[in-house]
């Protein structure tokens, strides 16, 4: 299993599924899973700690133990957080085989490198590892996911000319971003030949929940939704192995199977579309927080920083903001350890925005 076996270039994300309190709604996402496979796509992706770990243990219950192992093509993550040495490693590969139910992994990626991620990986020789467990059989395809700049990604790529694959953020409002560098990330992965994944097409559901002036823009277009206009962006590019998206509820996921299974990249009028709407998010000072939750995870006083984030968000956007109905510590709740700055994979400047959420929100 692997690139030949993968038949369309879309993608489910296990990251962000339907949620019943802190648990998993299986019966939903069993529903989710069941419609993607008949709908004809077979990828999936999870990683270790996605969703406090019921990521992995939702995919067994949901796929890997209903549906034979030559009908989906499955990738998993190495993730930093959850090893220290290279003797680590080993041990939880065969966990992360264990909770997904499966023998081998299609895809398996170096997880959220950037040059510090990097230079650990390097020190406890986990591509090296990693090379071996693919020798045996277990991998049969090795990859990164990254999130830094396009020269940290030319270094790592030629490094390792054994990537097979390169997972990157893209979408249109990060472009030309250039704190998040991804059509220079998507210049380094054509140079080199990598097959490029898309993660965060949608940047966090920001691209479907748009500001007001976002919204009137691409209601001026022939009715299509705002998730079809981002995710065909990504995958209109060459190269494009696979855009993933995080669907949390089965519309979602019949809308984006809807429009992707007759793939069309975006039109001239569409693109002077999101180019108008990328307009719009540069002049409200948005923070770029894609709610991916993995501060929240080392987070020692539980701030619920994506909550706060959010809130600023809207209240710039001339929404009402409460910070008394989020669940969690509060901005001066921090300790500035920093923790959530190491683990971002946005390098958001995290202490110093909570303090901008104090101050504009009026703790």
């Amino acid at each position: 299993m692997g690139f030949e076996t993968i038949k369309k270039n879309f993608g489910f994300g296990f990251m962000r599924l339907p949620m019943t309190g802190e648990d998993v709604d299986i019966p939903q996402t069993k529903a989710m899973v069941d419609a993607f496979l008949k709908s004809g796509f077979n990828y999936f992706d999870t990683a270790h700690g996605y969703l406090g770990g019921k990521s992995e243990l939702a995919l067994r219950e949901c796929l890997t133990s209903r549906y034979p192992r030559e009908s989906y093509v499955l990738t998993n993550k190495l993730s930093g957080n959850y090893f220290n040495t290279q003797e680590d490693i080993r041990p939880l590969f065969q966990q992360q085989l264990e909770a997904c139910g499966v023998e081998y992994f299609d895809f398996y990626l170096m997880h959220a490198q950037n040059q510090q991620r990097f230079q650990q990986y390097k020190q406890t020789r986990a591509y090296e590892t990693a090379l071996e467990l693919k020798a045996e059989g277990k991998i049969r395809h090795l990859g990164i996911s990254f999130h830094d700049k396009a020269q940290v990604l030319d270094q790592i790529l030629t490094e390792y000319p054994q990537i097979e694959v390169v997972q990157i953020q893209f979408n249109y409002v990060d472009f030309e971003d250039p704190k998040v560098e991804s059509r220079k990330c998507y210049e380094v992965c054509r140079k080199h030949g990598k097959p490029v994944i898309v993660m965060e097409p949608v940047k966090g559901g920001s691209l479907v929940n748009l500001p007001d002036a976002a919204q009137r823009i691409l209601d001026q277009l022939d009715g299509g939704s705002n998730a079809s206009y981002a995710i065909r962006f990504a995958a209109g590019f060459e190269g494009m192995m696979m855009v993933l998206s995080g669907m949390s509820t089965l519309e979602q996921l019949e809308d984006n199977v809807g429009f992707m299974k007759n793939f069309q990249p975006l039109n001239s009028q569409e693109r002077e579309a999101i180019e108008k709407v990328c307009a719009v998010f540069r002049n409200q000072g948005l923070v770029p927080c894609t709610n991916c939750r993995y501060c929240t995870e080392v987070c020692p006083q539980a701030i619920a920083i994506p909550d706060l984030f959010a809130c600023l968000n809207g209240r710039r956007q001339g929404q009402e903001a409460n910070l008394h109905t989020i669940s969690g510590g509060m901005p001066s709740d921090c300790v500035r350890c920093g923790q959530c700055e190491e683990i971002c994979p946005q390098q958001l400047n995290i202490r110093e925005l909570l303090t901008v959420v104090a101050a504009e929100l009026h703790q």
